[in-house]
């Protein structure tokens, strides 16, 4: 079945759409244990551990939120995909493609 609804990656709260985590939280020094051999290569190459630590839990934490929110709401898409299926887009009339 067609899979019409988006899925963002933000919470909703009525009107306002709230980001995932705060952005500007403070920073926490965190230890962590990595693949030697890795670490060296990443630190030869000048990459910075920490920005790309954070955009991959940024990546995930959206993934995990997206898939939750897909769950949350099942029913309400499925009953918006058949509608549609029923009755077409309101918009269908006015598409050019």
């Amino acid at each position: 079945m067609p899979y019409y609804a988006h899925v963002y990656t933000h919470n909703f709260d009525g009107d306002n759409m709230q980001t995932l985590y705060n952005h500007d939280a403070p920073k926490k020094p965190t230890n962590l244990s990595l693949n030697s051999d890795l670490l060296k290569k990443t630190k030869a190459l000048n990459i910075n551990l920490s920005a790309t630590l954070e955009q991959a839990l940024r990546a995930k934490l959206a993934e995990r939120e997206s898939a939750k929110w897909a769950k949350e709401n099942k029913r309400a898409i499925r009953a918006y995909n058949n509608f549609v299926e029923e009755n077409g887009c309101f918009s269908d009339e006015y598409r050019q493609f």
